[in-house]
């Protein structure tokens, strides 16, 4: 069913609620879902809309809903996205050597679980291609050197991959590079990242070799936007897994990359259907 999702952020007040759904059903709209927020701290409120395309008149799509919210957003000061779920989002997803969180999201991707379209998969190493092609998606690698001037010039390659392909999301797929502030910077709410929730213990290499050695009881995965600040963009998701003295190092490993692989398909999922705000430094999630 052909839907159009507005999400709205704006400051908090009496009225905001009955002022958009009076619109859409001053239009004849049907409301499929809602879901509002208001933060208290902040003061600010957060809605997402799922309105019934076909319940609107003929010839009022997209355009014609954005035209007549313009007064209402005026007046409340709404900043405010309105999607069509026939169109897409283009997701390119980036990844290094390992394989277990780009192939996930390639299956799901598949099996129609992501609506979305997989432009392409970037990486450093040219060890995934087989598999990415495998699935009918192309495959750029484009290899980041230690030298400075190395890494200029290769995310420069990699903006204009992102520019032809018409990116609308990029996920770091275990992608093992620090991206450039600036390149974060230019796409805010639009990267998205997977890591260990170990952060900030056992950073570096092998993290749950050193987990195993520390006798952890807990591990987990956490799904965030990035931003210039290594690992400290707002938070989309999180979980965690129980596990006891008995466990070996690979066997941690083994269910913390398990962990990494629905964290990150629910963030990814969460974000295509336009179920996460960001809240300064942290979101709200209507899942």
């Amino acid at each position: 069913m052909r839907r159009y999702v507005l999400t709205i952020t704006c400051p908090d007040r009496v009225g905001i609620v009955a002022a958009v759904t009076g619109l859409i059903a001053g239009h004849g709209g049907s409301v499929l879902e809602a879901a509002q927020h208001g933060d208290l701290q902040s003061g600010r409120f957060f809605l997402r809309i799922e309105i019934v395309a076909d319940s609107l008149p003929s010839g009022f799509g997209p355009a014609e809903l954005a035209t007549a919210l313009e007064p209402v957003a005026s007046e409340f000061h709404m900043e405010w996205h309105l999607t069509d779920t026939d169109v897409h989002k283009r997701v390119v997803l980036f990844a290094s050597r390992e394989d277990h969180c780009v192939a996930d999201l390639l299956y799901r991707w598949r099996a129609g679980e992501l609506e979305c379209d997989v432009a392409c998969v970037i990486s450093n190493h040219e060890d995934l291609r087989a598999l990415v092609e495998w699935h009918a998606v192309r495959f750029r690698c484009v290899p980041v050197g230690a030298e400075p001037d190395a890494k200029v010039a290769a995310f420069a390659e990699i903006d204009r991959i992102l520019e032809h392909e018409r990116a609308d999301v990029i996920v770091l797929a275990r992608y093992m590079q620090i991206l450039p502030p600036a390149f974060c910077a230019a796409r805010p709410g639009r990267i998205i990242n997977i890591h260990h929730s170990f952060l900030p213990s056992f950073a570096g290499a092998r993290p749950y070799h050193q987990a195993f050695e520390r006798g952890v009881k807990l591990i987990g995965a956490t799904c965030h936007y990035v931003t210039a600040e290594l690992d400290e963009g707002p938070i989309i998701e999180q979980d965690t897994r129980r596990i006891d003295h008995g466990d070996s190092a690979e066997e941690l490993r083994r269910v913390g990359r398990d962990v990494e692989r629905t964290v990150l398909a629910r963030g990814l999922r969460w974000h295509l259907e336009d179920r996460v705000l960001l809240n300064g430094n942290k979101t709200v999630v209507f899942p």
